[in-house]
């Protein structure tokens, strides 16, 4: 066991976050298990599950299970192209209590408030409703209406929110699942916007990752797209992989 208080920061990436499971996967084989957590977007719903009790091929069957887009229903407001209500009735067939008080280890869930232009962190209270409000990307779906706040993806001010951790553990990874790829082709509507928000939301992720002990970003994640859920299997082996390789050389430099 490692004597040091953990911390993991699992960044947003769509179906890219479900990396997150071979990551982590490989971090519990070195015996590097997190006190706190926090996540956005794929993040926090990876780290959520996660905290609630479930283990790593348990979440793989999970996300497998979850045909997000096309359990999405259509919206025809002016908002967004589709609600994201559906979302949470999945996550709440799997976390029934739907209360950050039920998780087993501390989670802070980051998301955008529109109206005020900044960032909020959710650590008690409806835990469905932040992570639809943290996976709310812009543009596709409707914003989440919360106390007062239109909430979208926290990805567009925190997509590896790490900072929130700094002063809850002595030692914090960031899980960051989204590397810029340089092979990119316009091929539809979708992979332009998706690549846009990659790249506009590169910016405050590299500032995170100077608040992080140890940054764990397998490169090859970049030849999958943000919304190819079929491919969550390859996407946990990649990330394992690099991750095992990564502890292999790195672990001993941490003074665990």
């Amino acid at each position: 066991m490692t004597k040091k208080k953990i911390g993991f920061a699992l960044s947003g990436g769509g179906a890219r976050g479900i990396g997150h499971i071979g990551m982590i996967k490989a971090l519990e084989q070195f015996d590097i298990i997190p006190q706190v957590l926090s996540g956005t977007s794929a993040g926090s719903i990876v780290s959520s599950l996660y905290s609630y009790g479930y283990s790593t091929g348990e979440m793989l069957k999970i996300i497998k299970s979850i045909k997000v887009f096309s359990s999405l229903k259509p919206s025809l407001s002016f908002r967004g192209l589709m609600h994201i209500e559906s979302l949470g009735k999945i996550l709440r067939e799997y976390m029934p209590e739907d209360s950050f008080d039920l998780l087993k280890i501390p989670v802070t869930i980051s998301a955008t408030d529109l109206k005020a232009g900044k960032i909020v962190y959710f650590k008690k209270g409806n835990l469905s409703q932040s992570i639809m409000a943290s996976c709310c990307i812009p543009v596709f779906f409707n914003p989440v209406e919360k106390d007062g706040m239109l909430l979208v993806d926290g990805g567009v001010l925190d997509n590896l929110p790490a900072s929130v951790l700094m002063k809850k553990c002595d030692f914090l990874i960031g899980l960051h699942t989204n590397p810029i790829s340089a092979d990119f082709n316009v091929t539809n509507f979708k992979n332009l916007i998706e690549r846009s928000l990659l790249m506009a939301i590169n910016g405050n992720t590299v500032k995170s990752k100077e608040f992080c002990d140890a940054v764990i970003e397998p490169p090859e994640m970049g030849q999958f797209s943000g919304f190819d859920i079929s491919k969550a299997g390859k996407m946990v082996d990649v990330a394992y992989d690099y991750t095992s390789l990564f502890l292999e050389k790195n672990i001993q430099n941490w003074e665990l």
